[in-house]
């Protein structure tokens, strides 16, 4: 399985690129939303884990860039804004899921 993951936490990232990888995931980093849908411009992912306040691009921003080119992939808000106001954003932008932070 493929999996983009777009986190400007470095420490976070990097953390869970290792939990991942450990079980047997292929996982790219993204540390801004620019970058994330730049990755996802270039390769095909099963899952694309988006956090939404990163520079450049946030991830509402990023999300709806990928839904406008047609970007079909499973997409998973990872955030700590847990208001019901952002996740309906995050929903409405195009998201399939919703996580916030921090989690277990």
């Amino acid at each position: 399985m493929n999996i983009l993951l777009a986190e400007d936490e470095k420490q976070l990232s990097r953390a869970l690129v290792t939990a991942m990888q450990a079980t047997g995931y292929h996982v790219d980093p993204a540390y801004n939303g620019q970058e994330a849908v730049d990755l996802a411009g270039q390769r095909a992912y099963d899952v694309i884990i988006l956090d939404i306040m990163m520079h450049k691009l946030n991830g509402i921003e990023a999300l709806k860039q990928l839904r406008q080119t047609g970007n079909k992939t499973y997409v998973i808000m990872l955030t700590a804004m847990a208001e019901i106001d952002d996740k309906v954003a995050g929903l409405e932008a195009g998201a399939d899921d919703y996580l916030t932070k921090p989690f277990s």
